[in-house]
């Protein structure tokens, strides 16, 4: 099976060229960059060396590299995926897209969210949450891979959502990212001196994940859920921990809730249920595919504590993006994925 990555230089796009090598059933096809065009992906992240020997090209003809291609990924930020899958329209390869451009069923949630014109509005995606929508996934030929913020929190709650257990309104999720979760451009927040022994919110309100959360919250909840969503930049390299806070209605017991992240989530390979009580910590998914999960119930406040962690780059972002892969093309879900988290 032949995949090409645009946007390999990207942290998302070398993570993706990183388990792709790995991956049994995967050549490598095309690599693209506009900014490093030519160059050896090694010279750029020497990681990759005597592994991965290939130049990068330009996407600019994308249909040749679609013809050369079973599947694509496009590691770009948003607002460049619509126009290549529009060129593609007619083509049969598949499309993996790691940006936010078809999360979204109304495209002008896009567009309020992210200021920009969705330009193929007509395209539908399936959303990429294997865990909730794999027999989705085997179908399709484009896939919106979530968001890392989204993915960690949507997998704390959903099943409280769907059995009904929790009030749908003064949902709070607290979240936070290392930096890689800001990419590889230079930004003046995201460099050491900013970083380094410091800790603090942005896009407090206005954060674009959190309309992401909230329709398929509300999908679950059979009726519209609005959420308070913070996310914090943590002086770390990898690695979410969220943080949900959610109202436990009248009567529900620790049993039932219990029961509902069993119902669930067993047999799920990347969920690993640590169980009440447990609070989940970002070293123990480092350069994994698995989300950890544990919760608390607080009986003062009558409230559920549900804590999930991810690694950003991995079940965030190109793990997640690997995983939608092996569905789409009928191979076992965690080909290429078994890897165990690397600790310390």
């Amino acid at each position: 099976m032949k995949a090409s990555v645009i946007g390999a230089t990207g942290f998302a796009g070398a993570e993706l060229l990183r388990l792709l090598d790995g991956h049994p059933d995967v050549e490598i096809a095309n690599i693209t960059s506009e900014s490093s065009t030519g160059e050896n992906i090694a010279d750029i992240y020497p990681h990759l060396a005597n592994r991965i020997k290939k130049h990068l090209e330009s996407m600019q003809d994308i249909k040749k590299i679609a013809e050369e291609s079973d599947v694509i990924f496009i590691a770009l930020p948003h607002g460049h995926a619509m126009k290549i899958c529009k060129e593609l329209h007619n083509s049969p390869t598949k499309i993996i897209d790691l940006g936010g451009d078809y999360r979204f069923r109304d495209y002008k949630v896009f567009e309020e969210w992210y200021n920009v014109k969705h330009e193929d509005p007509e395209e539908h995606a399936v959303y990429g949450l294997t865990e909730l929508y794999r027999d989705k996934v085997k179908d399709a030929k484009l896939v919106a891979n979530p968001g890392c913020y989204t993915t960690c929190s949507i997998l704390a709650l959903v099943p409280m959502l769907k059995a009904g257990l929790i009030e749908t309104k003064g949902i709070i999720i607290d979240a936070k990212s290392g930096t890689t979760g800001a990419g590889r451009s230079l930004k003046a927040g995201s460099m050491y001196y900013a970083v380094n022994e410091n800790f603090h919110a942005y896009g407090v309100g206005t954060h674009r994940h959190t309309p992401e959360i909230e329709q398929i919250y509300s999908e679950f909840a059979k009726k519209p859920v609005v959420i308070q969503f913070t996310p914090h930049l943590l002086p770390v390299d990898r690695g979410i921990l969220a943080t949900c806070y959610a109202d436990i209605k009248p009567g529900v017991t620790a049993e039932q809730i219990e029961k509902a992240y069993r119902d669930m989530y067993q047999g799920e390979f990347f969920v690993r249920i640590r169980g009440r009580g447990v609070c989940p910590e970002i070293k123990n998914i480092r350069a994994s595919n698995y989300v950890d999960l544990g919760w608390q119930i607080d009986k003062r406040t009558n409230r559920l504590i549900a804590m999930t962690v991810l690694d950003n780059l991995v079940k965030g972002a190109a793990g997640q993006a690997v995983q939608n892969m092996n569905v789409m093309f009928g191979l076992k879900e965690n080909t290429g994925l078994t890897q165990l988290p690397i600790y310390p």
